[in-house]
């Protein structure tokens, strides 16, 4: 189950967008504008936004320029009237994962929030992940093996330590949640599967040591699960 947050002006589609994602199993939390949605995606956890670009109080374009800043890694569909080319180039380049014009299928809605939430639970489509942060030393993770690196220096990882930390730099100044870690555990092959849930502070404390002169720190986020951010200057 995903939880998506819809931020949609028109109270009638937000309803029935509402209605039917919940249908289909996800979690869904609804803003009818802009400031509503800062202050959710500020206090709460999010796997995804539906965004109209047409919003009171602050346009749908600078919304998404603010999640760019602040959550980089979130994904998000644009969802709106404005269906010119320009318009969806504009968004796209933005930062948007998707973008689908009104009127709309709402299958067709279904399935690409499908596809862009799958493709965000990937580590990347081959190459490397890096996250910045306030040390010289970038860290940078191989998308398809265990391998990662400070700077020019290679850290010496698990299997299960990589795919931790693939996933957490894949969702950096997000947390994820515990059972995110063991389902990705629990798809990588060999011994991942049937990981004990309480085996994760050691994989977590293994990891802040590595981690120690990267400028990055994980955090605990009690009841919810862990935050890979950046060290406080």
């Amino acid at each position: 189950m995903s939880s998506l947050l819809i931020i949609e002006d028109d109270e009638l589609l937000r309803d029935g967008l509402a209605a039917q994602l919940l249908q289909v199993g996800h979690k869904v939390t609804a803003a009818a504008d802009g400031e509503a949605a800062q202050s959710l995606l500020e206090s709460q956890r999010f796997d995804g936004v539906v965004l109209d670009l047409g919003l009171p109080k602050i346009s749908g374009m600078e919304m998404l320029h603010w999640i760019r800043q602040r959550l980089p890694a979130l994904p998000v569909l644009i969802l709106t009237a404005r269906d010119g080319v320009d318009d969806r180039v504009q968004g796209l380049n933005a930062g948007a994962d998707d973008y689908l014009t009104k009127p709309f299928n709402m299958a067709e809605l279904q399935a690409r929030l499908g596809a862009m939430l799958r493709r965000a639970r990937l580590p990347a489509f081959g190459g490397t992940l890096e996250v910045a942060s306030n040390a010289t030393r970038r860290l940078r993770v191989d998308a398809t093996l265990p391998q990662a690196w400070l700077g020019d220096e290679a850290l010496e990882l698990t299997q299960r330590e990589w795919a931790l930390l693939s996933l957490l730099v894949t969702h950096a100044g997000r947390v994820v949640s515990r059972e995110e870690v063991l389902e990705t555990w629990q798809s990588e092959p060999g011994d991942g599967a049937g990981m004990a849930s309480n085996a994760l502070e050691v994989y977590i404390h293994r990891l802040r040591r590595k981690l120690v002169d990267s400028g990055l720190n994980i955090r605990n986020v009690r009841g919810l699960g862990y935050l890979l951010e950046t060290n406080a200057a």
